[in-house]
């Protein structure tokens, strides 16, 4: 049996002192420079907490010169903004079914003006979060737009833009060679084009439902 961890957010939607990893994982996601850690129990974790981060790092700091095993607090890795930034355009998808009918499209964050929209009788939504960004990146290349964000709530899709590699598992065959089509295009786009547009995650908890949202929820 995995032993019980107490996980502290000094900085996060909400920080404080959390019994299970799914309560501080809200805390953290899409929190711009994120500070939690994990310890064994809930003492280590209070006084963590109480003496506040830059008591935490001058100590794990100091004790790692004495070679400590005090690992350094970890943070967010996915990128976002403090507040919304209107000029930007945002992408999502949606999926009757998974795998179902799936679309995505494309939209300005301020104004929701459809930009593009692509539709598959096969497909996932992991794989339309995915083209989504690929075809808003290229669409911006065009556009002659190289630092116009780009927003999205899907932390799969900006990881999978980070490796240039579309991670599905959907199977290739008759159904879904037009979406592997374009997955192969996108895939050889990104190994042909350096990304300057930011891509930041949308805070759904805090902003509502990205713009460019089907609305099925």
């Amino acid at each position: 049996m995995a032993k019980k961890k107490f996980y502290v957010v000094w900085m996060g939607h909400v920080p404080g002192v959390y019994t299970d990893w799914k309560s501080a994982k809200q805390q953290v996601d899409g929190y711009k420079g994120a500070k939690y850690k994990s310890f064994p129990d809930r003492g280590q974790a209070e006084a963590a907490f109480k003496n506040g981060f830059g008591s935490y790092m001058k100590q794990a700091l100091s004790a790692s010169s004495g070679n400590s095993s005090l690992p350094r607090p970890r943070q967010s890795s996915f990128p976002t903004t403090e507040t919304i930034i209107g000029k930007s355009i945002s992408v999502d998808a949606a999926c009757s079914g998974n795998p179902g009918r799936m679309e995505y499209q494309g939209v300005t964050t301020s104004g929701k003006r459809q930009i593009f929209h692509r539709a598959f009788p096969l497909g996932t939504n992991n794989v339309g979060e995915f083209l989504a960004l690929v075809h808003g990146l290229a669409f911006l290349q065009k556009q002659q737009q190289p630092d116009l964000p780009i927003y999205t709530d899907s932390k799969i899709a900006m990881g999978w833009i980070r490796k240039g590699k579309c991670k599905t598992t959907l199977p290739r065959n008759a159904k879904t060679e037009e979406l592997y089509a374009l997955i192969d295009r996108g895939e050889q786009w990104l190994r042909d084009n350096k990304i300057t547009n930011p891509i930041y995650k949308w805070k759904t908890e805090v902003w509502g439902e990205i713009p460019a949202d089907f609305g099925r929820k």
